[in-house]
């Protein structure tokens, strides 16, 4: 155990971690959030590995057909920048003994990233870390198995002594239940001693709002793949719920838990109020790697109090010219340009702005707006798919106006939260748990205009550094919002955000240097790192001394209660 109290060695698990482009193991924000908690760790300085699996294929390429829809591409990717540490782990699935690779990444300014990896010559196992999020329920629940019970393992066989896990999501989930097995195999197979012990060690960050995105595993299935790892079903039950509740039972596991805004947080404490046992969910609000995401001639302009607006031209222009390499579609650099670039989810209402044609097609249409989109869709999500296609109708309606960039990947959202001159963020509130797009345009002095949800709430200031569409705010029905909302969208961008580009340029200045001075160190994966040390890791890892003489001293202490039947 690490003997530096301040400073707890961390071993962080996520399902995707986005450390570069060129290395497309990540899905969308969570994978970019690990990957810039990494870098931030590493330039801090402070102990912690990262967890996760070399996914042998992209999540997916997704290009436009010639019908206008999205459809997927897997390349096989070989990762030569990815190191093998020789070292192998075992972990039991469906009753067959399957090998997986430990290999390692530390190239991107990032704590070293170890990365479990079933692609081996000659074995039957390559479909467990294959495709990420791919295939029914049996893929997903053999690769969190990897993950989890896997990653406690490679722990174990590299040598790596940790002092606390912490699950960025449920998927890890199966290295609580890895960490239980152990300790019941010290004390005499006391489940609940056993459980007390992994519950002292495990901080939980729960990212999703959105009920359907929370997973529930049958019980059958979990025993049928090898899920209960030495556990039975009572003790399953007593964990996760019958059905069984990744997120409840990552609760129930954790000494510490958090959402990632403030607003967040508020939402879900409702979310999970009736979780008997579930630790108490706090906030601490995400932020993004400065190094990864702003431009930097842009910071050094802003250090320098230069003109940020020229060097914003000269981000927005190579925007422009690799939309005109990639689509012919030729921008015109002096037209506002408001960027939307998310997930095809239909609570994020990518086409809101396009519900009254009438009000909007005459800006288009005489030049005075212009509009770029991307995302992907999950590859088996066809209402996402849907969206998707109706942003591209737009992009064929209103021709070299409206643009919408297919294979969304770092490397364009790089370009377009550099060259936009407006970030537009309209999701349903509450169910953006952060949002961190509109934190990288922030720090570029791309104005955001915005929902009042996710970390919005707690930066941008409406007509000082962004706009605010407030609305929803003040509702409890957020349901019914759309129409309130469109029509406060098309009021503010037509009276406020476009008079002010167009003719108050020296106002716009002002508003790009408080957007940038905002967001560059209270949205930053730098603060971000340092408030998980102090309000989680730390005061964790401080109560782990007790943990040899409490359950002795305090009976009481972590007390965990027999409750075989707990459901949903």
């Amino acid at each position: 155990m690490n003997q530096n109290n301040s400073n707890p060695q961390v071993a962080y698990f996520c399902m995707e971690f986005g450390l570069s482009e060129e290395m497309p193991i990540y899905a969308g924000g969570l994978g970019v959030l690990a990957g810039d908690y990494l870098k931030a760790a590493r330039e801090a300085q402070f102990p912690m590995i990262g967890i996760g699996i070399l996914w042998a294929h992209d999540y997916t390429e997704q290009y436009i057909n010639g019908e206008g829809r999205p459809y997927d591409v897997y390349p096989e990717f070989d990762y030569p920048m990815v190191q093998d540490t020789g070292v192998s782990v075992h972990v039991n699935v469906r009753g067959e003994d399957v090998e997986c690779k430990v290999k390692m990444v530390d190239c991107y300014g990032n704590v070293p990233l170890y990365l479990l990896d079933t692609n081996i010559p000659g074995s039957s196992h390559g479909w467990m870390t294959n495709k990420l999020y791919g295939g029914a329920a049996q893929d997903r629940l053999a690769a969190e198995m990897i993950l989890g019970i896997g990653g406690i393992r490679l722990l174990r066989a590299l040598g790596l002594e940790v002092d606390l896990y912490h699950f960025n999501e449920g998927h890890a989930l199966f290295a609580g239940l890895e960490l239980i097995r152990e300790e019941m195999e010290k004390n005499d197979h006391r489940f609940d001693l056993a459980w007390k012990k992994a519950k002292s060690q495990i901080i939980f960050t729960t990212h999703t709002p959105v009920a359907a995105g929370n997973e529930i595993h049958d019980h059958n299935l979990l025993n049928y793949m090898g899920a209960y790892n030495g556990l039975n079903y009572e003790e399953m039950c007593q964990i996760g719920g019958d059905p069984f509740n990744m997120t409840a039972a990552s609760l129930r596991l954790s000494f510490k838990a958090n959402a990632v805004s403030k607003l967040h947080g508020h939402t879900a404490r409702k979310m999970w109020q009736e979780i008997p046992l579930s630790t108490p969910i706090i906030s601490i609000t995400n932020g993004v790697h400065e190094g990864t995401w702003q431009d930097k001639r842009m910071k050094e302009a802003f250090d320098r109090s230069e003109d940020l607006f020229a060097v914003h031209m000269t981000c927005k222009k190579e925007l422009f010219n690799y939309i005109a390499e990639k689509t012919g579609q030729v921008m015109d650099p002096e037209v506002l340009t408001l960027g939307f670039a998310r997930r095809a989810a239909p609570y994020k209402r990518s086409d809101l702005i396009f519900r009254n044609s009438d009000l909007l097609e005459p800006f288009i249409s005489h030049g005075k707006l212009q509009l770029i989109f991307s995302g992907k869709a999950h590859p088996n999500d066809q209402l996402g798919k849907d969206i998707i296609a109706d942003l591209v109708k737009m992009d064929q309606k209103y021709g070299n106006r409206v643009v919408f960039l297919e294979n969304y990947n770092m490397e364009v959202a790089k370009l377009l939260v550099r060259g936009c001159d407006v970030w537009l963020n309209n999701p349903r509130r509450p169910f953006e748990a952060s949002g961190t797009s509109g934190i990288k345009a922030a720090m570029n002095g791309v104005l955001n205009f915005s929902v009042v949800d996710g970390w919005v709430a707690e930066g941008p200031q409406h007509g000082v550094s962004g706009w605010l569409l407030e609305q929803a705010a003040r509702q409890s029905e957020v349901w019914d919002q759309d129409e309130k909302d469109l029509q406060e969208l098309y009021q503010v961008l037509f009276r406020e955000i476009m008079p002010t580009y167009y003719q108050d340029r020296e106002r716009w200045k002002e508003m790009m240097l408080s957007s940038i001075d905002m967001a560059q160190w209270q949205f930053s994966s730098a603060r971000m790192i340092r408030e998980y040390y102090d309000v989680m890791y730390r005061p964790t890892f401080q109560a782990l001394d007790y943990w040899e003489v409490a359950p002795y001293i305090y009976p009481g202490w972590l007390e965990i209660e027999h409750q075989p039947q707990i459901t949903q």
